[in-house]
């Protein structure tokens, strides 16, 4: 039986420094906040210089006297803002003769975005799989089909479907259609692995 592995050390959120800043930006000393939370001014000195660890009640004592929300006190812990430049979103499998792009490049852990860019004439053929599927259309005139209904949309327009119903979605043209498309990241799965190449 191997020997068994320490858990990774996990980083204390630094309370003290939003404590201080949301303080600040609400312009009250530390007796204001001390009155209104009913805690000792030194023990509020202490949280905010990180040399007291705050009981959940003096959180919520703190976050009431500070006219915030609780979990805005552990923003140091949260994750930063993901960005992706468009220049470094990762190309993917699309339709033949236009190109189709990751707008989140792989780091949305719910969705996946992709913007596909299609010239006239070309479509996705008919197809099918899993994951509720939505459209804005960016640029261009687009026929969109599922089943038994075809409509066109243009700038603006939103489609949303079930793709488990085959579809297809073409560009009309006269210029080169640009839409974005949002699924769920980790239910697509598809149906119907063969599809045309584009329309004739």
């Amino acid at each position: 039986m191997g020997a068994a592995t320490d858990p990774a050390p996990t980083r204390r959120p630094d309370v003290g420094q939003e404590v201080r800043r949301w303080r600040q930006t609400r312009g009250l000393t530390l007796a204001q906040v001390g009155e209104r939370s009913r805690l000792n001014v030194g023990y509020l000195s202490q949280i905010e210089n990180g040399k007291a660890v705050p009981s959940l009640d003096a959180l919520i004592g703190i976050a009431g006297a500070l006219e915030v929300p609780i979990a805005w006190l552990f923003l140091d812990s949260a994750s930063p803002p993901r960005v992706v430049r468009a220049a470094d979103r990762p190309r993917v499998a699309g339709i033949d003769g236009g190109s189709m792009e990751e707008v989140d490049g792989g780091t949305a852990r719910d969705v996946r975005i992709l913007e596909a860019i299609v010239p006239p004439g070309r479509s996705t053929g008919v197809h099918a799989h899993t994951g509720d599927e939505h459209h804005v259309i960016l640029e261009g005139r687009w026929r969109m089909t599922q089943g038994d209904s075809t409509f066109e949309v243009g700038p603006g327009d939103y489609v949303a479907w079930d793709p488990t119903v085959p579809h297809d979605v073409e560009c009309l043209g006269p210029e080169t259609g640009r839409l974005l498309v949002v699924y769920p990241r980790h239910s697509r799965r598809a149906l119907e692995p063969a599809r045309s190449e584009h329309a004739g």
